[in-house]
């Protein structure tokens, strides 16, 4: 019987091919268009999601603009629960143009690299890097969109700190997973305090925020409580945080706009529900005097209310199936175009799945009427019926 079922159901499916044609397409373009949404916002949140559990992050309890003193390092340090500390400042340099946009960190390299386990560098890179005072490291996804290698020297112009600054490439990491952020640049924190130091003495030694590692994750509150108390009434009071949360609150500046991006994905499912409901219910409708015919022959009302429904599995099946498998490379055609704005652009982990359960949770709604309707259609009502 399932067989047979399935093979009315594929010929009935391909009865009208341009209709057929088009509600495929329809449903193809629906899932894809569902996923492409889904995996921008997943991107969007990426940050935040590869954030460690182990590392805290400590800023100017004002403003993230306004910096501390660097001595708060050894201070922090000597709190209960920390295992090291590090520093970095945003330096916000341009790269020949404003477009080649890219974030750029000056950070304590000795420090700092082992506080980001994800940043996988060679030994002999890694050397290379410590010994030399105007060396960097950058991302491979930085590197190959650049065309940099190994000894090219970078001339970034500065925003925040005016002049040119040339940073030779000493290393490039990879990231361990592919949730890691491979498209950034990270020199020196020396060198650029020094060079503040000779053009704006008042504003050296200074860090925009303490990467603080937590010798028990599970003990992050109250670290942080314990360094922001340190720190209490002073004229530089911090705010710490996990590195999750602080992520978090510069995602939170477009919660709007991932929420109307949200809502449209949502809205995208619901049209084309919409319109296979309609092609279902036209094509009941055609065949009433089929389905009068069968109860006619001994087939019971549920073989209808079955066919209707492996019908429209079968057609969402499909063009969802195409939708999911067209997903994947214009992911990373997208993700390619976007790289210096969501640098993670990749599939998450269950969007295939969600599109998959979408595709199913349309064929069902969608039949479900015209189903119910055909099964209570009389047999004398139907044989009357023109098909």
């Amino acid at each position: 019987m399932l067989a047979f079922l399935l093979k009315m159901a594929f010929k009935n499916a391909l009865r009208h091919r341009l209709r057929a044609i088009l509600t495929l397409a329809g449903l193809t373009v629906a899932i894809l268009a569902y996923g492409l949404l889904s995996t921008f916002v997943s991107a969007w949140y990426a940050g935040a999601d590869a954030a460690s559990d182990k590392r805290l992050v400590t800023r100017s309890a004002i403003s993230l603009v306004f910096a501390l003193p660097i001595s708060y390092r050894d201070r922090i340090r000597a709190v209960d629960g920390v295992t090291s500390v590090s520093w970095s400042n945003w330096f916000g340099g341009v790269y020949i143009d404003e477009r080649n946009f890219f974030p750029q960190f000056a950070v304590d390299m000795p420090t700092y690299l082992p506080l980001y386990s994800e940043f996988v560098i060679t030994p002999e890179e890694r050397a290379a890097l410590l010994h030399d005072r105007r060396g960097c490291v950058v991302g491979a996804k930085l590197a190959a969109r650049f065309g940099w290698k190994l000894g090219d020297t970078i001339p970034m112009k500065g925003t925040i700190y005016p002049g040119t600054w040339p940073l030779t490439i000493r290393a490039i990491y990879h990231g361990r997973d592919e949730r890691t952020n491979e498209d950034q640049m990270l020199f020196h924190w020396d060198y650029l305090n020094e060079r503040i130091k000779q053009i704006y003495p008042k504003r050296g030694d200074s860090a925009g925020v303490f990467v603080v590692g937590l010798k028990d994750a599970s003990e992050a509150a109250l670290v942080s409580e314990r360094i922001d108390s340190q720190f209490r009434n002073s004229l530089a009071e911090t705010l710490t945080e996990t590195e999750k949360a602080f992520q978090l609150s510069f995602v939170a500046m477009t919660d709007t706009i991932i929420l109307a991006i949200k809502v449209v994905s949502y809205v995208v499912i619901l049209i084309i529900m919409a319109v296979m409901a309609n092609t279902m219910a036209m094509a009941a409708r055609e065949r009433t005097a089929e389905y009068a015919t069968l109860k006619a022959l001994g087939f019971g009302p549920p073989i209808v209310g079955w066919l209707i429904l492996f019908e429209s599995i079968l057609v969402c099946l499909i063009g969802g199936g195409f939708g999911i498998l067209l997903t994947f490379p214009l992911v990373r055609v997208i993700g390619h175009a976007l790289s210096s704005v969501l640098p993670t652009f990749n599939m998450g982990e269950h969007t295939s799945l969600e599109q998959a359960i979408a595709s199913v949770l349309v064929a069902l709604v969608a039949a479900a009427i015209p189903a119910w309707r055909s099964m209570q259609v009389r047999i004398v009502e139907g044989l009357r019926a023109v098909a």
